[in-house]
């Protein structure tokens, strides 16, 4: 288990994560950071879920800053994925036994009564909000399906926020899509580590992902830098009153905080 959050149910808890794979194994300009890129990807643990909860894909963006002022950028597609694992399914409904347990001896103690005579001691509102604790908070390894969180993450030497999310996105399909793509996996990810170059300044560049052309553009030596971030998303954050006073902020250079789960 990532963090002390004994006291949330099995399936609110985080747990450890670990780099599954990476390729190429490494480059000399840009050694990879294991531990980095495995805390950016999963900031919070790996998480589980089951068929009730919510499973919609999530996509999130990280810079790696050196020692030098240098930079990388990763972007990052969070889905869930299903535990074929039975020694994990069981290991998740064994955490549960444990935790509404110890939940059933708190109500108990709450109440003031022994384990032998809990039913004829505890009032009718504990005796309801124990049914809902044993109805709501289990896991049944014969009735639900248990799906763990995972991630796919480009890291890039620009960030190219819109392209790499498109591509991400056309990745996940094909890894989760009935019918196979026209070819291995294997080759789209060969093609956009080896084959597709950066466009050079002032240029764009169009190359096919798994099933669509992407398209992303460089600015040139007396442009703007690059920022293919959705401003959008950033009004409908912060507000227009927030977003006023943050730039006010940057323009005055203070000192500037911004706080998040």
């Amino acid at each position: 288990v990532a963090g002390e959050n004994f006291d949330q149910s099995p399936i609110r808890r985080t747990f450890k994560s670990k780099v599954l794979a990476h390729y190429p194994q490494n480059i000399e300009w840009n050694p990879f950071d294991q531990d980095a890129v495995n805390m950016l990807c999963m900031p919070k643990g790996l998480s589980f879920r089951t068929q009730a909860d919510n499973r919609d894909p999530e996509l999130h963006s990280f810079i790696i800053t050196r020692e030098d002022g240098s930079r990388t950028y990763g972007f990052v597609l969070t889905f869930y994925e299903e535990v074929t694992s039975k020694q994990i399914c069981t290991a998740m409904q064994t955490l549960y036994q444990m935790h509404n347990a110890e939940q059933y001896s708190s109500v108990c103690a709450s109440s003031s009564c022994s384990m032998d005579s809990l039913a004829s001691s505890i009032d009718e509102g504990d005796a309801t909000s124990l049914a809902k604790l044993q109805r709501y908070n289990s896991y049944d390894i014969s009735r639900d399906t248990l799906y763990v969180s995972k991630c796919i993450c480009l890291i890039t030497p620009l960030p190219f926020m819109q392209a790499c999310k498109k591509f991400l996105i056309q990745l996940y399909k094909a890894v989760t899509s009935q019918q196979p793509p026209p070819l291995p996996l294997e080759s789209y990810i060969h093609n956009i580590l080896y084959e597709v170059p950066l466009p050079p300044p002032g240029r764009s560049l169009k190359f096919y992902g798994v099933y669509e052309p992407i398209i992303c553009q460089r600015p040139g030596p007396n442009e703007l830098p690059l920022s293919d971030y959705p401003l959008r998303e950033v009004f409908e954050l912060l507000g227009l009153e927030n977003l006023v006073q943050v730039f006010t902020c940057v323009l005055l250079e203070m000192q500037i905080l911004l706080y998040s789960q």
